[in-house]
């Protein structure tokens, strides 16, 4: 793992790039070509792809389905049955598992408060009703590494906040432990369909599929693009980048551990970023020497690999005030803070995902079982956005109802400033109110 001076980061992985400025890989363009047409970009294809579902509905689902996904199967949803037989043939150490991570969610997310209130301090009736949205979509990813965990994550706050119906889009010949999960979770309804082409079946709706409120969830390059078309249209949560951890570590710092959690961010896939700030010297050729040695025995030792070239690196800084500067600037998804007094150099920094306090509070406990969604902001959007959390998933309306006196107080001012505005109708209502009946 390369150790970079503080100016060469600067220019080469902690420099940030926006959607927009995405360079897409050879391969990425390669394919598409081949599936779309010579000269196609991402972007158009995914356009294609929303136009068509859009006026073609299941047909146009079907038709991507196989030509990007190779399923030749017609059925779109995918029976209860299934579910409840993946659940059951789930390992019962799995199923363990899986039941602890979903009740600790659910623990924490019921911690958030999201009570609706009124106040009658202003004359009259004033405060605000939240009420839970209707029905969402949740994408959960498939490819080289499905994630059961991510249903649990997006599902259970959205349970949690009062929603009803819950669809999951998939892509096509899910894992078993998704349909498992699904069924721990009592999900609405679960489709198998993939990319762009689920983000318009929930944007739209079609004959099978029910449209939706809003759509969560993370997914590859076609589902961000996908959400960037669709926005105005449905709900979203936010573009979802590649993954991204950012460890901060002084001298106290065990080498070992720190390496194995730059991993494990690091598999995630090729473009994942696992960066390490550090004031040791010693500490960075020693994790440095670790992430060498510990490679080796890995499954996905060549996307760790690619990964760490593409993204990844350690960076020496002088201090831990200059390491916590450039955190805030990044603003990553997950700050792993491995110090001598991380409470202390939290309170320093504003932009994170999450924030993970020393050694035992370790990404991969956010990942699966320690209680917050770990959908969060990518790509330096830590800046405005947080991770899914129960407020994503209600409305908050605004409840007005004033009292005759108060009304008759507000009137002549509300008169005034519509007058400033030049909107005549406006004043004119107002001032309505103020002539005897």
């Amino acid at each position: 793992m390369k150790i970079y001076s503080l100016e060469e980061a600067k220019q080469t992985i902690l420099k940030r790039k926006g959607l927009h400025q995405m360079d897409y890989s050879p391969l990425t363009l390669q394919r598409t070509e081949e599936f779309f047409g010579e000269g196609v970009k991402p972007a158009q294809a995914v356009e294609i792809i929303l136009r068509s579902v859009e006026e073609e509905g299941d047909q146009a689902i079907r038709k991507w389905s196989k030509k990007l996904d190779r399923f030749d199967g017609n059925e779109i949803k995918i029976p209860k049955s299934e579910l409840k037989s993946a659940w059951e043939q789930l390992d019962p150490n799995l199923q363990d598992a899986m039941q602890t991570a979903a009740s600790r969610i659910r623990a924490f997310h019921q911690r958030q408060s999201i009570k609706t209130w009124i106040s009658e301090d202003l004359g009259g009736k004033l405060g605000q009703r939240i009420t839970p949205i209707e029905r969402i979509g949740v994408y959960v990813p498939g490819g080289t590494a499905p994630l059961p965990s991510s249903l649990l994550m997006s599902v259970i706050p959205a349970q949690v906040a009062g929603v009803k119906n819950i669809d999951i889009a998939t892509p096509p010949k899910p894992a078993p432990s998704i349909l498992a999960a699904a069924y721990l979770c009592d999900v609405n309804q679960i489709y198998q369909i993939g990319g762009a082409q689920a983000m318009a079946a929930f944007a739209f709706g079609t004959e099978t599929v029910a449209r939706v409120d809003k759509i969560v969830g993370a997914g590859n390059l076609f589902v961000t693009l996908a959400k960037q078309q669709l926005y105005g249209v449905v709900g979203l949560d936010g573009l979802a980048g590649p993954t991204e951890t950012m460890i901060i570590a002084d001298h106290t710092a065990n080498p070992s551990w720190v390496a194995a959690d730059l991993l494990a961010q690091a598999e995630h896939d090729v473009q994942a970023s696992a960066i390490l700030l550090t004031t040791d010297p010693h500490l960075a050729q020693a994790v440095a020497e670790e992430v060498d040695r510990q490679i080796e025995p890995l499954g996905r030792k060549e996307m760790i690999i690619a990964s760490i070239k593409n993204a990844g690196g350690i960076v020496l800084v002088d201090t831990l005030d200059g390491a916590a500067e450039l955190a805030n600037a990044y603003g990553a998804e997950h700050l792993c803070l491995s110090v001598d007094d991380p409470e202390l150099l939290m309170g320093k920094i504003n932009n994170a995902g999450g924030f993970f306090l020393g050694d035992h509070s370790f990404e991969v406990l956010g990942d699966y079982v320690a209680g917050p969604s770990h959908v969060m902001p990518t790509g330096g959007t830590a800046r405005f956005a947080s991770p899914l959390n129960v407020l994503d998933f209600v409305k908050i309306s605004s409840v007005i109802g004033l009292d005759p006196q108060t009304a008759t107080q507000l009137s002549k001012t509300a008169g005034d400033l519509a007058d400033l505005e030049n909107l005549t109708a406006h004043a004119a209502a107002a001032r309505a109110r103020l002539e005897k009946k």
